[in-house]
C-alpha cells in the first residue's frame, strides 16, 4: 500500500461527501491508495452517508469525541501505507495534486509535506509556518497589546513566521494538519501525534519532533481547496473561522492548545512569559480600548464584553497552568 488518508470526521458527513467527491476517478480507484475515516462519535448518520456512496471507505468508530490527534492516530495505527496523509474534512481536492505530492515526497529526502492551501476563489491561505521562539508569534492577536508588539517587530524588520504563498519547493517548519503527508518511517522514528492535544497545535508539536529525522516542506505549485475551519465552526457554533478568535470556547481551547505547544517545545520559562503576556494584555487593553473610545467619542462597551471574555478564558488557562507546567498527563479538551 502506497497511501492511507487519514478523515477525522465530528458531524462534517457532508463535508467529507463534497471532499471524496472532488477527487478525480484515477485516485479513488487506486488500490495502492487506501481511504481512512474515523469517526469521533458524532452520534448522527454520517457512517450511512459517506459509507453508501463511498462504500470503499474504511470506518474506525472512537467511542467519545477524542479530538483530532487521537482520532488521528487510530487511524494511522490501522493504515497499511508506506505514507501517510491527514486531510481535513473540509478539503476539497485539485485533480493530480495528491498523486504528485505523493512522488516527490517519496523520491525525496524530506520527512513530511505540504501544499498549497487556497480559498475558494483560489486565493492563497497559510499553508504552513516557521518557529519564532518561544511562540512569541501567538501574542500578536491579543487586542491593543498584540497590535503594540506588532508595531515593534515591523521597527525591528522581523521576518513574518507564516508562508502565504510557497515556492514551488520551499523548506519550512511546520505545516497545516489540513493536509500533512508524513513518512511512515519518520513517524517510526519520532512517534505519532501527541494524545494530550485535543484540537489546535497538535500537528505543530509533530513537526517540531519530525524536524529532527528530516526537513518539512511545502510544494507550492501544488494546491488544494480549503473551507478553513468550516467543520469547527459549524460543530462548535464558534465566532468566526479564523485560528485567531480569542473570546469564545474556541478561543480558549485555542489558548490552552497554543500553550501546551510551548510548554512541550520551548519548556516552563517560555510558558509562563506567554502567559504572564496574556494576563498583562487584559489591564492593558482595558485602559487602551477607553482611551481609544473616548478620542473616537464612542462607547467603549462593544471592547469591554470581549476583554471581559479574554479575561475568563485567559483565567481558564490559569487554572491548567500547574498541570501544563508539572508534565502530568492530561486531556486538554476544552470545548
Amino acid at each position: 500500500m502506497q497511501l492511507s488518508i487519514i478523515i477525522v470526521n465530528y458531524k462534517s458527513s457532508a463535508y467529507i461527501c463534497d471532499s471524496l467527491a472532488s477527487a478525480d476517478a484515477a485516485i479513488l480507484a487506486n488500490n495502492q491508495i487506501e481511504w481512512i475515516v474515523v469517526d469521533n462519535d458524532s452520534k448522527d448518520n454520517s457512517k450511512e452517508d459517506i459509507t453508501s456512496q463511498f462504500p470503499f471507505v474504511k470506518w474506525i468508530s472512537m467511542d467519545y469525541n477524542a479530538g483530532f490527534a487521537r482520532a488521528n492516530n487510530a487511524g494511522i495505527k490501522a493504515s497499511k501505507g508506506d505514507v501517510i496523509l491527514l486531510l481535513n474534512p473540509d478539503t476539497l481536492l485539485i485533480d493530480g495534486t495528491i498523486q504528485t505530492c505523493l512522488s516527490r515526497l517519496v523520491n525525496s529526502n524530506f520527512a513530511a509535506a505540504g501544499v498549497q492551501l487556497v480559498h475558494k476563489d483560489r486565493t492563497p491561505q497559510f499553508s504552513g509556518s516557521n518557529f519564532m521562539k518561544g511562540g512569541i508569534n501567538h501574542l500578536l492577536p491579543l487586542p491593543y497589546w498584540g497590535y503594540f508588539l506588532k508595531q515593534i517587530a515591523g521597527l525591528l524588520k522581523t521576518n513574518k513566521p507564516s508562508v502565504l504563498t510557497a515556492d514551488k519547493e520551499q523548506v519550512i517548519d511546520w505545516v497545516s494538519g489540513a493536509f500533512l503527508m508524513v513518512k511512515k518511517t519518520a513517524i517510526n522514528k519520532v512517534g505519532m501525534m501527541d494524545e494530550e492535544f485535543f484540537l489546535y497545535g497538535e500537528e505543530v508539536e509533530w513537526c517540531s519532533r519530525l524536524n529532527k529525522v528530516g526537513h518539512i516542506c511545502i510544494y507550492g505549485d501544488l494546491q488544494i481547496i480549503h473551507l478553513i475551519g468550516a467543520t469547527i465552526q459549524d460543530a462548535t457554533n464558534a465566532q468566526d473561522n479564523s485560528y485567531e478568535t480569542l473570546y469564545d470556547k474556541k478561543g480558549l481551547q485555542l489558548m490552552v492548545s497554543n500553550h501546551l505547544r510551548i510548554r512541550k517545545q520551548y519548556g516552563i520559562f517560555w510558558f509562563l512569559f506567554q502567559l504572564l503576556n496574556y494576563t498583562w494584555a487584559i489591564p492593558f487593553a482595558f485602559i487602551a480600548s477607553i482611551v481609544n473610545s473616548l478620542f473616537k467619542l464612542k462607547s467603549p462597551m462593544g471592547e469591554l464584553t470581549n476583554i471581559l471574555k479574554l479575561a475568563k478564558n485567559v483565567i481558564g488557562v490559569w487554572k491548567l497552568a500547574p498541570t501544563i507546567i508539572t508534565g502530568k498527563p492530561h486531556f486538554y479538551k476544552c470545548i
